[in-house]
């Protein structure tokens, strides 16, 4: 299975949403052409892709990461400005996904090494058309951390193009203490590459 999932048919229930989603999904990917987000950047982007697929952005370099916000899978409401101060992880995920699966213990177990060194981990649950499956993934690998419900994947939009914007499910974003996207994968994780694009933003003053 490729990195990047896509959703299994559903009932004509839904059909309506999933038409909603691919057009989600397509304009997510044209928001990634020609951005060198794949290709290990360029000069207007300023980002390079290093080993393992993770890409980074020199600090003097980064953009302002978006105010994504919303309501989770419990029901709160929630935004990223919520942790300022903080270093955010974005996993942007769907039960469906197996990819996101096979990362979604290795997230949980970073969550919980990382959380009393100032990072909070955030999910954006996407392309799930109801919640029920979405709560029982949380459950089943302990994931802790909340989840923003973008079923339709209109938050994933708001990140800037040319930015290290998601453009897979799974992707993983990273947010400096400052607000700003310093870090990004779009391929499944586990805890080594996890603390690899996060180690060095704890480190920053």
């Amino acid at each position: 299975m490729s990195a990047v999932c896509r959703a299994p048919h559903r009932s004509n229930r839904s059909r309506a949403a999933l038409l909603t989603v691919g057009a989600a999904v397509s304009a997510l990917a044209l928001a990634g052409c020609g951005s060198g987000g794949t290709s290990g950047g360029s000069s207007s982007t300023k980002f390079i892709t290093g080993t393992g697929g993770i890409a980074t952005v020199k600090k003097a370099d980064r953009q302002a990461a978006p105010d994504i916000d919303g309501t989770t899978l419990n029901g709160d409401k929630l935004g990223l400005s919520d942790y300022k101060g903080k270093v955010v992880v974005v996993n942007v995920w769907g039960s469906w996904c197996s990819p996101c699966r096979a990362e979604a213990p290795y997230l949980a177990k970073v969550a919980k090494q990382t959380e009393s060194k100032g990072v909070q981990f955030v999910g954006l649950n996407t392309r799930d058309p109801e919640k029920g499956p979405a709560r029982q993934f949380e459950k089943q690998f302990k994931v802790d951390y909340p989840s923003l419900y973008d079923p339709a994947g209109k938050l994933m939009l708001r990140f800037p193009k040319g930015s290290l914007n998601p453009q897979a499910i799974p992707s993983t974003i990273v947010i400096d203490r400052q607000g700003k996207i310093a870090a990004r994968s779009l391929s499944p994780l586990d805890d080594v590459k996890m603390r690899k694009m996060i180690d060095p933003l704890i480190a920053e003053k």
